[in-house]
């Protein structure tokens, strides 16, 4: 929200003379870390003087608090300089990093110190946070994974890198209007960024289209085409009370001023003389632009293509300039210094650049290269749902990339050779397991077949999703490299996603521990279990949730209007609109609801939970599904809030725009909260765990990490419905067989719907989903109507939990304690020692 200072007195237009304007940069007391604060303003300014509101406050606590951070940030740099470990570089297309102020005063210890500094300056540290833009640089899970990874990596102090993209317009900012969701770009570096700094001396150049030569000597040499440069941006990331801080790098597409063509300009043809430098700023404007057309599908390949180059060449470039005693450094030990892991298949083509850097520009033959190529790279796989393993055709591959062509051609015909030589028993699988799909209609390069096939080691994000794996999508490959395969179960950060989201919790937390020590050993969250039915943990545990529902529902009356009732319970689904996550399950669930307290009497009502029901996600601006979806729930909300004979009993909301700091503000408010995905879809899900570590209940089936949570929180503290992932198949079957017999309750939700009682929008082609047996787009692919009777059921036990207050807490109390699992800590622990072999290096 924009900050106003209305009323807020003259101390806050102006800075108080009192404090000194003195740089000290590494401030610890109050009155220092004033004068420093005061310092930026004064001598870093960004605006005129003599302002000091709230948001030059935050722009200048901000570079004071990055001072601290470059020197820490500097110190390891030089520690792993002097030491030379092993290093991992993360590459990920998103990186969904929420706000960095509250992040860093917590990592650093320092947030006292920063709420007094910013007292005696006349403001609060409340306030001054809130001025902050989250960073747009990822969409869902995956990107926030990244986020969760880099913080456990600093806190480990495990020598590390992330590398993006720096998107300016981010994914979008979503709107909500009478017609549903409206996409407006991201404004995060509208001003700028305070926290992060330019490399200009880092700079690579990144080439597209053109041709392939052949040496006299027989090499071959990718030229031509158009060279874009790739500028480092860096961005560093704290570890929790330790003074290891790395770095996440992101590349910015630039053309130089050489490419500026003067005489066209000067001539009047002004597009065509800056041509390159928009072009160059195509390439990191937004994350994932729309793909349906030929020059949408080019730009996407770009971004990717462009993070993977740029990254592969710092990561030399760091590699060749340490030089052991007796020379260069000899590229066999590249893979005992380099770790690189691929964040689900969009940086693929890191596979074919490398190969590409180290034969064509350090001269290595294909053996060696492929050597220490496939001992480099390792991939994690995020889904196994068809639409999302990328297939890029391979025309354009070889339009943009044609250097990179030949090497995946070449990647492909020695795997099949490998396998015609080595397993003649598949060869009838050949064709399904090679990289070139060679389709006549559509022949594509299949980007998962590619990391398979050149990775060391593949990884699944959960016990389920990495069995499934084994067993059906890579099946083959298991039986060629049954060593290749791994579970890495996701987890989640402790210090943003408990320790600073919920501060009276955590707490509590401490206080019955009797230690702090959870915030960086979560396992030691279990001892909680001892306290369960403690009559005084109960009451701070319920003080504590009502605290977090009181400041939810005033975020909620500001953004949204709507005035909920903070006795009511919360209950809650937000991630990424998308119909394997179901969330029509769960409105069509609240019509029924709705329907049903329209038809009780007075009297009855009074008996019902009180629900108020929040929904929150963007839905990808060409999903039109997606999108009737989120108008929906919107439509809902607007007949149910205001009908005053439910409204005490029932409220729905739409959460606009959702992203970390609403994520902040909604887990920790929650009570129940929604992960009821087609079971076998959902690789892992991380929001679930942000909400159980957090004491939220779930209502959910057996998908993803959900099976996990369930076996360490216990089944009496779950409330579980639907098929299982095993029963998925059948029942698909016998739909189409024409077998399924819909639920009368599913059918009355859907006429509810289609009767007008939530206005005259045509929801007819979203509910058409559901019907039918079989077709496209009908057929009810991902069974919300077999799951509705259980799932109504299963919320029926939930209303009756609710009511036992006692019981309620317990639960809520168990569900914190069963959390020690899930901490991105213990995943990032794995990652290091089972697949990147690398180790604390912890600056003294």
């Amino acid at each position: 929200m924009e900050a106003t200072t209305k009323g807020n007195g003259a101390a806050k237009s102006g800075i108080p003379a009192k404090v000194p304007a003195v740089a000290q940069p590494l401030a610890e007391e109050p009155a220092e870390i004033a004068s420093n604060i005061r310092y930026h303003a004064q001598y870093s300014p960004h605006f005129s003087p003599f302002k000091f509101e709230p948001q030059q406050a935050y722009y200048a606590a901000a570079q004071s608090i990055r001072d601290r951070l470059v020197q820490q940030w500097n110190e390891t740099y030089l520690h792993y300089h002097k030491v030379d470990p092993k290093q991992t570089y993360y590459l990920s297309m998103e990186f969904l990093q929420g706000r960095a102020l509250t992040n860093a005063i917590g990592n650093l210890d320092i947030q006292g110190a920063y709420a007094d500094a910013l007292n005696k300056l006349g403001h609060e540290l409340e306030e001054i946070v809130e001025q902050e833009k989250d960073a747009a640089l990822g969409n869902g899970g995956l990107g926030r994974l990244a986020s969760c990874f880099l913080d456990s990596m600093a806190t480990l102090n495990l020598p590390a890198w992330g590398y993006g993209l720096r998107y300016r317009y981010g994914l979008f900012k979503q709107l909500i209007t009478k017609a549903g969701q409206e996409e407006v770009a991201e404004d995060w570096l509208e001003k700028f960024s305070p926290w992060e700094i330019v490399r200009h001396d880092v700079v690579f150049p990144v080439r597209f289209f053109g041709h392939v030569e052949v040496l006299p000597t027989g090499a071959r040499k990718w030229v031509g085409g158009e060279v874009i440069k790739a500028l480092a941006y860096d961005v560093p990331i704290p570890g929790y009370k330790t003074k290891n801080t790395i770095s996440l790098r992101l590349w910015e597409a630039k053309a130089g001023a050489e490419d500026f063509d003067l005489f066209q300009f000067n001539d009047g043809q002004y597009e065509s003389a800056a041509q390159l430098h928009s072009r160059a700023q195509q390439i990191c404007a937004v994350l994932y632009p729309g793909d349906a057309t030929e020059n949408g599908k080019l730009l996407r390949l770009k971004q990717q293509f462009f993070l993977c180059s740029a990254s592969l060449q710092d990561i030399i470039c760091r590699f060749k300039e340490r030089k052991d005693g007796t020379g260069p450094r000899q590229w066999s030990e590249f893979p005992s210094k380099v770790a690189v892991q691929l964040n689900d298949t969009h940086p693929t083509l890191a596979i074919p650049e490398l190969m590409r850097l180290l034969m064509d520009e350090e001269g290595l033959g294909w053996d060696e290269a492929w050597d220490v190529t496939t001992r480099t790279i390792a991939y994690t796989n995020h889904t196994v749902l068809p639409e999302a393993l990328e297939k890029w055709s391979q025309a354009v591959m070889k339009k943009l990339l044609p250097r990179h062509m030949e090497i995946i051609e070449e990647i492909d015909k020695r795997f099949m050779a490998m396998v015609q030589s080595t397993r003649p028993d598949l060869e009838s699988k050949i064709s399904s397991m090679r990289i070139l799909d060679q389709n006549p209609q559509k022949p594509v390069v299949r980007m998962a077949n590619l990391c398979v096939v050149s990775g060391h080691t593949v990884n699944g994000v959960a016990q389920l999703h990495s069995d499934i794996l084994k067993a059906e999508l890579f099946a083959d490959y298991v039986s060629i490299w049954p060593t290749k395969f791994q579970n890495k179960t996701n987890g989640i950060t402790p210090r943003r996603w408990l320790r600073f989201c919920s501060p009276e919790l955590s707490q509590i937390i401490t206080k019955w521990l009797k230690t702090d020590q959870w915030v960086t050993n979560l396992d030691l969250l279990a001892d909680l279990r001892n306290f369960a039915d403690n009559a005084d943990l109960h009451a701070e545990w319920e003080s504590a949730k009502k605290a977090n529902k009181q400041r939810l529902a005033d975020y909620i009356f500001r953004v949204t209007g709507v005035n909920i009732d903070p006795n009511s319970l919360f209950d809650i689904q937000v991630k990424r609109i998308h119909e394997y996550k179901r969330q029509l399950l769960n409105i069509l669930g609240v019509v029924y609801r709705y329907k049903k307290l329209k038809e009780m009497s007075p009297e009855e009502r009074k008996s019902t939970t009180s629900r108020t029901i929040m929904i929150g996600g963007k839905a990808f601006a060409t999903y039109t599904n997606a999108k009737r979806i989120v108008k929906l729930v919107n439509d809902v909300g607007a007949v149910v809030n205001t009908d005053p004979e439910v409204n005490n009993y029932l409220k729905v909301v739409f959460v606009p725009n959702y992203n970390v700091s609403v994520a902040e503000m909604l887990i920790p408010g929650s009570e129940l909260s929604q992960h009821i995905s087609t079971a076998g879809m959902e690789a892992s899900g991380t929001s679930n765990m942000k909400f159980a570590l957090n004491g939220c209940l779930i209502i959910g089936t057996l998908d993803g990490a959900n099976v996990e949570i369930r076996e360490e929180i216990g089944e009496e503290n779950f409330f579980l419905f639907g098929a299982t992932a095993d029963e998925v198949p059948r029942l698909r079957k016998e739909r189409e067989n024409g077998l399924f017999k819909p639920d009368p309750r599913f059918e009355e939700a859907k006429q509810y719907i289609r009767s007008g009682a939530f206005g005259s929008y045509d929801y007819n082609p979203l509910l058409d989903s559901l019907e039918g047996d079989s077709g496209y787009g009908r057929g009810d692919y991902f069974l919300v109507g077999y799951d509705f009777p259980s799932y109504i059921d299963s919320q029926e036990k939930v209303d009756e939990a609710y009511k036992d207050r006692k019981r309620w807490i317990k639960m809520s109390i168990l569900s914190t304690a069963g959390s020690g699992k899930f901490s991105s800590d213990r995943t990032i622990s794995q990652y290091a020692k089972e697949i990147w072999n690398i180790e604390e290096c912890r600056v003294p």
